[in-house]
């Protein structure tokens, strides 16, 4: 009791300080960064738009009072030579498709960052989902760009509320990992405004995000640190004036970083040296304005952030913090979706044999979104069992080798949980990964299925895998994600049915790699051009094709019927939709319905409300999301949603005029559990 009173206190005092103002950059900043350039010598200047050390540090200038500022990777939490709490990752967090736990989530990490001492956070990570192969797909947030958008806009929030700085992502296009340096993604303007800006745009115009991150790839020719057309046209054009950096080694040209708009070239100086930028300037080649504006970028932001003024620790927070192992947790147990039961789920009471590759481990994706968990802290698949109490009988069987004994064991057991999935070294940055599950692991499930059918098999991945060697062989599969240092808690709760399992699927889930309408566009390409002249393009580049038909977009353009629909995810209970409305509103309209729980325990759900353009004037998807909430329902009882619908749900992006449009005319509101179960259909008029 103590301990949740303790708990409640903390959530409280957490609350409280999401109340506070956010950190923004005003001319008061402006002015005062100004006159700290008007002070630097060249070469103070030119140390600052650069890393230093570690390269995960900036330099300071210690004359005029300017430190030098820690960040740290972490969608997941804070990495760096530190442990902090291990937070579900983003494709979780797309999953639960809940705002409030997504912000949760951030706030957490804005505390461990306090906590620690590091003031920049580069996150959150919000590439689109084009295929499942994508080594870092588990750190982004899926295929459909307003979920993207609205679940970063909260992660964001609750990071900066702590006077920690977010740095959202790469901008823009770096949706493979399959040689990111070299290759060029070749993306239209209508594309680039649907699908690919949303979540940076959002993040700036909502969010008040403090900095941005470039991507590796090349978008329509040109890198995106030295990208002109990227960083002013677009991301300054939307209001941005916080920090624009380099993603790690990505520079090439010091005279393409001084002209694009960048600010800082991190890990390290590569381009930025003195003895390549002065003369640049000294010959009169750059301006020295264009330096000048990249440190006022720097600093206004480090002093809206009081960076300058306040120390960098917040000695007041403990670094192992009961508050943050709370939004882990409350995160984690919203994100793994069922993807099939046939009534084995939830199990109650019996014998449990858990095995499996990830059945004793905490697992993770690799790369910068790879995490330490508290020593201590982190809940395994199978100490989460082990946790359930007396109705549980839980025994572990290690190898994929069964003994006589172990094979009596399977045989007899209620449910036999198989854990499989990625981990850091088969699912991990700079890597693409295989579509089927790693070597041995269908081998294994085949053969604990064989012996018992009611096999439950949990997935640790960032995405869609081949689950047709077994699918009608086992009695559940869920999609558990990584799901942090408190997954194998929430896991437990689920299998048992303390909870009920809420997530949703965040991208469409196929069946087979290359039903996927993007999978003949992705990945290592020969260039057309190439193949008729080797010597013509000496780079492979992967082209859009597919457009703004990106995931369940394209099931009606290309025919596609998936496995599994985007949004799509079982419960232990049931939903029935009714009495939907629409309410006019000064900019848009409100959707107005409601939900009933008909089943037999209290359970979350999700809705989904999406617009249909009937007749449009240019080539459109069938319908797109534009609204979701999640609400706790319990049994027999009803919930009302309102979901607002402003204007520019309706819009698109228009290439003659360069901005969005409404165009006048019908258009149908779709509501539902997913995009592939439409409940209610209300009209509305423009």
């Amino acid at each position: 009791m103590r301990k949740l009173f303790i708990i409640l206190i903390l959530a409280l005092l957490a609350s409280a300080s999401a109340l506070a103002q956010p950190y923004t950059i005003t001319q008061n900043e402006i002015d005062r960064a100004a006159e700290l350039v008007a002070q630097m010598t060249l070469d103070e200047k030119i140390s600052l738009v650069a890393g230093i050390d570690d390269g995960f540090h900036t330099a300071p200038v210690e004359r005029l009072g300017i430190p030098s500022v820690r960040m740290a990777d972490g969608p997941q939490g804070v990495r760096n030579k530190t442990n902090s709490t291990y937070y579900p990752c983003g494709i979780g967090l797309a999953a639960s498709f809940n705002r409030e736990a997504a912000g949760g989530v951030g706030d957490g990490i804005g505390l461990d960052a306090s906590a620690r001492g590091v003031r920049i956070m580069l996150c959150p990570g919000v590439n689109i989902y084009r295929t499942a192969l994508c080594g870092r797909n588990f750190e982004y947030y899926g295929e459909d760009p307003f979920l993207t958008s609205e679940i970063a806009v909260s992660y964001i929030k609750g990071i900066q509320q702590h006077r920690v700085m977010a740095c959202i992502k790469h901008f823009a296009a770096n949706s493979q990992e399959y040689q990111r340096h070299l290759t060029a993604s070749i993306v239209d303007e209508r594309t680039l405004n649907e699908i690919y800006f949303p979540a940076f745009r959002k993040a700036v115009e909502e969010a008040d995000v403090a900095t941005v991150m470039t991507c590796y790839n090349m978008l329509n020719g040109l890198h995106g640190a030295e990208n002109a057309w990227l960083i002013k046209d677009n991301l300054r054009a939307w209001g941005f004036e916080g920090i624009i950096m380099s993603d790690w080694k990505s520079t090439y040209t010091s005279q393409g970083v001084l002209n694009s708009g960048l600010d800082l070239e991190m890990p390290l100086a590569f381009t930025m040296r003195p003895e390549m930028v002065k003369p640049l300037i000294e010959n009169g080649v750059v301006p020295e304005a264009n330096l000048d504006l990249m440190c006022r970028h720097i600093l206004q932001s480090f002093i809206a952030y009081g960076l300058l003024d306040l120390p960098a620790q917040d000695e007041s927070i403990p670094e192992d913090y009961d508050y943050s192992r709370q939004m882990a947790y409350n995160a984690a147990v919203e994100a793994p979706v069922l993807l099939t039961n046939n009534g084995l789920l939830p199990v109650k009471k019996g014998r449990i044999v858990v095995l499996g590759p990830n059945a004793n481990t905490v697992a993770f994706g690799g790369g910068s979104g790879r995490m330490s968990p508290i020593p201590g802290r982190n809940i395994t698949p199978l100490a989460g069992l082990q946790e359930l109490g007396k109705k549980f009988k839980v025994q572990y069987i290690e190898n994929s080798e069964f003994t006589d004994d172990e094979r009596k064991a399977i045989e007899k057991a209620d449910a036999v949980v198989v854990v499989a999935g990625f981990n850091h070294d088969t699912e991990r940055e700079n890597h693409d990964r295989t579509y089927s599950l790693p070597e041995g692991q269908n081998e294994l499930i085949a053969a604990v299925s064989a012996l018992n059918s009611r096999t439950v098999v949990v997935i640790n991945s960032g995405g869609e895998v081949d689950i047709t060697p077994f699918k009608d062989s086992v009695s559940a599969i869920i999609m558990a994600w990584y799901g942090g240092q408190e997954g194998g808690r929430a896991l437990a709760d689920i299998i048992s049915g303390k909870v009920s399992p809420s997530g949703k699927l965040p991208f469409s889930f196929w069946g087979s790699y290359e039903k996927n309408p993007a999978a003949q566009y992705y990945g290592p390409i020969e260039p057309e051009i190439h193949k008729i002249s080797p010597s013509r393009n000496p780079y492979p580049h992967t082209s859009y094709t597919e457009g703004i038909f990106v995931g369940y977009r394209g099931v009606e353009r290309f025919c596609a019927e998936p496995m599994f629909p985007f949004g799509y995810g079982l419960s232990y209970t049931a939903f029935d939709y009714s009495d939907a409305s629409i309410e006019p509103s000064a900019d848009g309209c409100e959707v107005v319905f409601t939900v009933k729980n008909t089943g037999k325990m209290d359970a979350k759900e999700s809705v989904q409300v999406y617009v249909a353009p009937q007749n449009p004037s240019v080539l459109r998807p069938a319908f797109e999301l534009k609204g979701f909430d999640k609400k706790l329902i319990a049994k027999g009882a009803s919930q009302e949603f309102r979901i607002k619908l402003p204007l520019s749900a309706f819009s698109y992006y228009d290439i003659e005029s360069h901005s969005w449009k409404v165009d006048p005319g019908k258009y149908q509101i779709l509501i539902g559990p997913s995009s592939g179960d439409i409940r209610l259909t209300v009209d509305w008029s423009i």
